[in-house]
C-alpha cells in the first residue's frame, strides 16, 4: 500500500469518527429536550379555568340576577349607632376635623356638613370635580360619596377608597349628623313596597285586562239575532 493511500484511509476514518460523534451529540440533545418537555408538561399541567373569562370590576356589586338588593340608607339609619360612627370616623380624622370651628386639614372641616351644598366651606380649595356635582350633602349623597368618592365625583382629589360596609357608612353618617347638622333622619321605606316602575307595569297590565273584559262583554249572547251578511240577504229576499 502506498503512503498516499494510507493517509487517505486514515483521513476518511477520522471523518467517520467525527461524524458519528456529532450525530451522537445531536441525538443526545434531542433526547434531553424531549425529556424536559415531558417533565415540564407533567409539572406545569394546564387545564381549563374553573371560571372562564376575566374578572370585571364592579360586576359582583352589580349582581347579575338573583343578587340581594342593596338596603336603602334610610333603613340603615333607623338603627344606626352614633358611638360606632365616631369610631369609624377615626379613619377620616387624618384628613378632616369635625369640631365646630375646627381647622381644615388635607380635607375640609366637616362640622354641620350634612345638608350643606357641595363645596360650601369658604376658603377651602375643593376640586372642580366635587363642586361640579349638583345638589347637597343629603343622606343619600353622603352614602354614595362614602361608598366610592372617585365614582361619585370622578377626578376628585380625595384619595380615600371608600367604606365597603353599608353599616359603617350609616353609623358614620349618623355621627356626622350629630356634629352641627341635627337634621331629621329620612323615613325608612315600607317593607315590601313595590318600586315605581313595577307600579306602572301593574297599571298597564290592569288596563289590558279591563280591555279584554270589555271585548268579552260585547260578545253576543246565545240566541241573539245573527248578523251574518248571507243570512241577512236571504231574509230580505223572502220579505220581497
Amino acid at each position: 500500500m502506498t503512503p498516499n493511500k494510507t493517509i487517505l484511509g486514515e483521513t476518511a476514518q477520522r471523518m467517520d469518527d467525527r461524524t458519528n460523534t456529532i450525530a451522537g451529540w445531536v441525538l443526545a440533545g434531542c433526547a434531553a429536550a424531549l425529556g424536559l418537555s415531558i417533565a415540564s408538561g407533567m409539572i406545569f399541567h394546564s387545564g381549563p379555568p374553573e371560571k372562564p373569562g376575566y374578572p370585571v370590576e364592579g360586576a359582583a356589586e352589580a349582581g347579575g340576577g338573583g343578587g340581594a338588593a342593596a338596603v336603602p340608607i334610610a333603613t340603615l339609619l333607623a338603627t344606626a349607632d352614633v358611638a360606632k360612627g365616631a369610631e369609624v370616623f377615626k379613619k377620616c380624622a387624618a384628613c378632616h376635623t369635625v369640631n365646630q370651628g375646627g381647622a381644615n386639614g388635607i380635607g375640609p372641616n366637616l362640622w354641620g356638613v350634612i345638608g350643606k351644598k357641595h363645596g360650601h366651606l369658604a376658603g377651602f380649595a375643593y376640586s372642580s370635580a366635587l363642586t361640579g356635582v349638583a345638589g347637597n350633602w343629603d343622606f343619600d349623597a353622603m352614602n354614595a360619596w362614602l361608598t366610592s368618592p372617585r365614582k361619585y365625583a370622578p377626578g376628585t382629589k380625595m384619595t380615600f377608597a371608600g367604606l365597603g360596609s353599608a353599616e359603617d357608612r350609616a353609623n358614620v353618617i349618623a355621627y356626622l349628623n350629630t356634629q352641627g347638622s341635627n337634621l331629621p333622619l329620612p323615613a325608612a321605606p315600607a317593607a315590601g313596597a313595590a318600586p315605581a316602575e313595577e307600579g306602572v307595569k301593574n297599571v298597564e297590565e290592569g288596563a289590558t285586562a279591563n280591555t279584554a273584559d270589555i271585548v268579552n262583554a260585547a260578545t253576543p249572547a246565545s240566541g241573539a239575532p245573527s248578523v251574518d251578511p248571507a243570512a241577512a240577504e236571504q231574509a230580505a229576499k223572502k220579505a220581497e
